[in-house]
């Protein structure tokens, strides 16, 4: 994994939003709709080559395919794995709202987010395994095509984390949440590893590790929640095993949605389980206004010898474009704590979570605050570096992903 030697990188954290007629396509794949099987796999490859390449003209220096082929960056494994065949009647997980007028008042405003935006949720009913592993193929054959004759300075593939299947997929077969994440991280080393094997980092996106406090356990000892915390993360480093940490990056979030979230998990109460993931590389989301201030824990948790921060320094969620310094001001903060050569600056999450959602923020105001973070990481370098640091571009130099 390339480390900032020179200058501050940027990377983002995976989905992009999906154009207009592929998001259409998505959707009826996922309702399990007729639709065109060969024009859609043209259509993912021709966006997937569209991204990378708008990747690169703004600057950013590791780049993704967006997960422009997938309907979420979880429920992809409905497609992919067994045992998802069935429908998960029950709307998604939670306790009863702390804002209860505003949910009431959300949930009747007209383009506001509900339930259904999630699309088509599985149910697992039967043991897992793989169904469909050519559409992991797939995704690594579109950005190694995408990435030819582009210059980049790395690449990478996300996938889910075995705790978030299990917080986003209820089951009927597995008796115990052990044996549902052991089996799981058995299957999902597949896809983890073919990532790996074909050059690329590997991204594991685990929202729900602070997210199932408030989803799914709301009601048991805080002590309890740090025990299941622990098993999710034991059976992803299950995964894990074999595979050099150097390749692996962990991403972390509160939940991708403009929302109050005042009783988001505080990072200091979670980040000693957090390290404890077989990564090189740590994403966590930091830009937003609920979490903006936990850079200072870094002041009194010490990130461990060779490993990488990579702080949210935009918000993914807010159509705000944030001012060049403001990032700059950030990632000085982070760099001055952790050591410039730890910190890759990166948005708080992905911009395109659901094929089913419209996206919250506008492509264009995306790639404008794209624009910002490279801005701002170039400040932030010649603050750190010197007035002759290296300069982030377009046509940086390539190295392997």
């Amino acid at each position: 994994m390339q480390r900032s030697t020179d200058r501050i990188l940027t990377t983002h954290v995976g989905s992009l939003p999906r154009p207009p007629d592929l998001q259409q396509m998505l959707q009826a794949k996922d309702r399990g709709e007729p639709y065109n099987a060969s024009a859609f796999e043209a259509r993912v490859k021709q966006a997937v080559a569209e991204a990378v390449r708008k990747q690169v003209e703004v600057g950013i220096d590791v780049v993704s395919d967006g997960e422009l082929g997938k309907s979420s960056f979880t429920n992809y494994v409905k497609d992919r794995l067994s045992g998802l065949d069935a429908v998960n009647p029950d709307p998604y997980p939670g306790p009863p709202p702390i804002f209860p007028e505003y949910a009431s008042a959300i949930r009747i405003e007209p383009g506001r987010v509900t339930a259904a935006g999630l699309g088509v949720r599985p149910l697992n009913t039967d043991k897992f395994g793989w169904k469909n592993f050519s559409e992991v193929e797939r995704d690594i054959a579109n950005l190694e095509s995408a990435l030819q004759g582009v210059e980049y300075t790395g690449a990478f593939l996300p996938a889910v984390a075995v705790g978030q299947v299990l917080f986003m997929i209820p089951s009927t077969y597995y008796t115990s949440d052990r044996a549902y994440l052991y089996d799981l991280a058995d299957v999902l080393k597949r896809e983890y590893c073919a990532i790996v094997d074909a050059g690329f980092v590997l991204q594991v996106d685990a929202p729900d590790v602070p997210m199932m406090r408030n989803r799914q356990l709301w009601n048991v000892p805080f002590s309890e929640y740090r025990k299941h915390l622990a098993l999710r993360l034991e059976a992803l480093n299950h995964a894990l095993e074999g595979i050099p940490e150097e390749r692996v990056r962990f991403h972390v979030c509160w939940g991708n949605t403009e929302a109050p979230h005042a009783e988001d998990v505080p990072l200091k109460d979670i980040v000693d389980l957090v390290l404890t993931v077989h990564a090189q590389a740590y994403s966590i989301e930091a830009a937003n206004p609920r979490h903006a201030h936990e850079w200072a824990i870094w002041q009194d948790v010490k990130l461990p010898e060779g490993k990488i921060l990579i702080p949210g320094v935009i918000d993914s969620v807010s159509t705000f474009v944030e001012h060049p310094d403001l990032v700059a001001q950030r990632i000085v903060q982070y760099a001055r704590i952790v050591g410039r050569e730890n910190v890759i600056a990166a948005p708080d999450c992905g911009f395109g979570t659901f094929s089913a959602w419209a996206p919250r923020v506008h492509p264009e105001i995306m790639w404008a605050k794209f624009r910002s973070m490279v801005d701002g990481a170039r400040i932030a370098s010649a603050r750190l570096w010197g007035s002759c640091a290296s300069a982030p571009s377009a046509t940086g130099a390539r190295t392997s992903p």
